[in-house]
């Protein structure tokens, strides 16, 4: 006997809790069509309110996971991915992919695009000159055997029930829910197949989670749920206060990534990178020395032309102008805010207000302080690389983010 409806959301309603076979007969019924948007509505609200447990969070995940395409791989070797919660000069995917490649891996990596001040691995990659993110799934198998990785945006097979359920979330007001968050990130990545998932958890300014406590919770709820899915996971904590790197924009954070995989990147770009692939301190170390002399730099190139790019091509994107913010005395640097600096980029075009808005790949800032770092009047602070838009804007919000004092 099919659940009822009715009775599934008045128990949520009322703190109770749902079995695997109530919530995958729910999930099925928002996406077939059977269970109203309004009673889908409810249920987020009840959710929101009430809370799950981790066996319901797990089969929520599940369900939302099934309701599409699982992908499969027919690979000798262990299959892993990394997820960022998003953050601003993030390009870790970006080195992460052909490194763990070159380390033995087997990386199938699915991202999305940038909505709003945090970038996406998507508007970064198709900054290279003939870069394709949307290869059907047998030319993805066939560069996974081949390379070891590959980039790709989601098909519209892969959790179909999170598009609608996130896009419901959005216009109920029940988006800061830990299990819907959890369930959202992990149905999509659980798509694809993974053995192992290592997860980059933000917090601070320029995060959706922005107290260390608040960001714990959700690893805690990922890493729990993940397990209980059956992929081993893990989870870091990594401060958003400032900016990762130096670079914010598109084709400004691949060249950014490009430097770092030939061993020449920031320290703290390298660092992340390293600990995210590192199961413990040996891996950490053996990563971090391939990096360092450059030994995945090659595997990148290849990556780059099975999608299509020709990773020796000048990135799109150019004919920008550059406006340098001096530093107008003696000083330390107080404040490197990431949100200000990546609502910047956001003005200038690096970042979208709808899914369905273009990006300016070329736009961005080059940040080239630090927090606690001494500076003297006239050093270059930030580089502010702009085209048609945004730059009085921009410039305001640059003066606000860094601050000297």
């Amino acid at each position: 006997m099919s659940p009822s409806i009715e009775r599934v959301l008045e128990r949520k309603r009322e703190g109770g809790a749902l079995t695997a076979e109530e919530i995958a007969w729910l999930v099925q019924g928002i996406v077939d069509g059977s269970v109203t948007r309004a009673q889908a509505a409810a249920f987020l609200a009840f959710t929101y309110l009430r809370g799950m447990t981790r066996d319901e969070t797990v089969a929520l995940t599940l369900a939302m996971r099934d309701s599409g395409q699982v992908l499969s791989w027919d690979v000798a070797g262990r299959v892993v991915d990394k997820h960022s919660t998003g953050g601003v000069g993030d390009k870790v995917s970006l080195v992460l992919a052909p490194l763990w490649a070159e380390l033995g891996a087997y990386v199938p990596m699915i991202s999305g695009r940038g909505l709003g001040h945090t970038g996406g691995t998507l508007d970064k990659l198709e900054a290279i000159p003939g870069f394709r993110t949307d290869l059907p799934v047998e030319r993805l198998r066939a560069i996974l055997s081949q390379v070891g990785c590959f980039m790709a945006g989601q098909t519209g097979q892969l959790a179909p029930a999170d598009r609608i359920l996130y896009a419901l979330r959005n216009e109920t007001s029940t988006v800061p829910s830990i299990p819907l968050i959890t369930a959202s990130i992990l149905s999509k990545k659980l798509a694809e197949g993974l053995d192992e998932l290592s997860l980059d958890v933000k917090w601070g300014t320029g995060a959706f989670m922005k107290t260390r406590q608040d960001a714990q919770a959700l690893a805690d709820s990922l890493v729990a749920v993940g397990e209980g899915a059956g992929v081993r996971t893990r989870a870091r904590l990594t401060d958003m206060n400032h900016p990762l790197g130096r670079a914010i924009g598109n084709a400004l954070e691949v060249q950014e990534a490009v430097a770092c995989l030939k061993g020449e990147g920031p320290e703290d770009l390298a660092a992340l990178t390293c600990e995210l692939i590192g199961r413990d301190a040996d891996e950490v170390a053996a990563a971090r020395a391939l990096l360092d002399r450059g030994g995945a730099w090659e595997r990148w190139c290849r990556l780059v032309r099975a999608h299509g790019g020709d990773p020796d091509a000048v990135l799109q994107g150019g004919g920008c102008a550059v406006r340098v913010i001096e530093a107008d005395s003696d000083g330390v640097v107080a404040r490197c805010d990431a949100y200000d600096l990546g609502r910047a980029a956001f003005v200038l075009g690096a970042g979208r207000r709808a899914a369905d808005e273009q990006v300016h790949p070329g736009v961005g800032l080059v940040v080239h302080v630090q927090q606690g770092q001494a500076v003297s009047k006239g050093q270059p602070l930030v580089s502010v690389h702009h085209a048609d838009r945004g730059l009085d804007e921009a410039l305001a919000l640059v003066g606000a983010g860094v601050v000297l004092a």
